[in-house]
C-alpha cells in the first residue's frame, strides 16, 4: 500500500463486496468470503457491519468524541464527561476505542466488525460491546466459532486487551496477511503527514505525544 491507502485517503486498494455489502481490500474479499461459506455451513449469517472506513469519516468520528458530540467511554464503559477533560485525557480516552484518523486499521480494507445476523431478533439494535460476545450475549455462540475457525482463513484479532492500549474488541477481526505488512509500514512519520494538514481537535497535543501515542495504540497489538 502506498502512504494515501495506508491513512485512509484513497481507496485504490479497495473492492466493493455486493453481498453481504461491504468494502474491503481486493486482496481480502476472497478470504472473507470463504469465512463467510465455512460460518454459513454451520449456520451462521455472518456479515462485516464495518469494513473499509477512509480518513474523513475517522476524523469525523475523533472530532464528535472530543468535542463531546458523540460520547466517550472510559476503560469500563462508563460513560466521560469531555469537558472536565483536558486535551491530554481526551485524546486518551478516545484511543481506549477509536483510532485517530490516518491510523485505524479499517483505512487498509483488511479489518471487519463481524456479527451474525442469524443470533439476533429483528429489530435488534448492534451496539457491538463486549457484553454481546460474552457467555449469554446476543454473538457468544459466535464468538465461540470464530475463536475457533477464523485463524484457518488468515483472520485475527489485533485488540484482544493483552498488549494493545486498545480496549478488547472481540468483533474486530483482521486479515493477517496485508495488515501485518501495513501495520509494519505505518510509521510515526506517515501518520504525522497524514494529521499535520487536517482538521483535526487536539492536534497539537496528539502531534507533541505522537511518537508515544503510536507505540502505544498503533504499533502495539495482540499479535495472532
Amino acid at each position: 500500500m502506498n502512504e494515501g491507502e495506508l491513512t485512509g485517503q484513497a481507496r485504490t486498494h479497495i473492492a466493493m463486496v455486493a453481498d453481504p455489502e461491504c468494502l474491503l481490500h481486493a486482496q481480502v474479499v476472497a478470504p472473507f468470503l470463504n469465512l463467510r461459506r465455512a460460518a454459513a455451513a454451520d449456520g451462521f449469517d455472518l456479515v462485516a457491519v464495518s469494513g473499509f472506513r477512509d480518513f474523513a469519516r475517522q476524523l469525523a468520528i475523533w472530532n464528535d468524541k472530543f468535542s463531546g458530540e458523540r460520547p466517550m467511554y472510559d476503560a469500563s464503559g462508563a460513560k466521560l464527561d469531555a469537558a472536565a477533560l483536558t486535551p491530554r485525557e481526551r485524546i486518551e480516552a478516545i484511543l481506549l476505542w477509536s483510532a485517530l484518523p490516518g491510523a485505524s486499521r479499517h483505512h487498509w480494507g483488511t479489518d471487519l466488525d463481524l456479527v451474525d445476523r442469524c443470533s439476533s431478533d429483528a429489530g435488534y439494535q448492534i451496539k457491538l460491546t463486549r457484553e454481546e460476545f460474552a457467555s449469554g450475549g446476543a454473538f457468544a455462540r459466535l464468538d465461540r466459532w470464530l475463536e475457533t475457525h477464523a485463524p484457518r482463513f488468515g483472520f485475527f484479532r489485533p485488540f484482544q486487551g493483552v498488549r494493545s492500549g486498545v480496549q478488547p474488541e472481540p468483533w474486530h477481526f483482521s486479515f493477517a496477511p496485508i495488515a501485518e505488512k501495513a501495520r509494519q509500514r505505518l510509521s510515526p512519520q506517515v501518520l504525522r503527514r497524514a494529521i499535520a494538514g487536517a482538521p483535526l481537535l487536539g492536534k497539537e497535543v496528539v502531534l507533541q505525544h505522537l511518537d508515544a501515542l503510536h507505540a502505544r495504540y498503533v504499533a502495539t497489538i495482540d499479535l495472532p
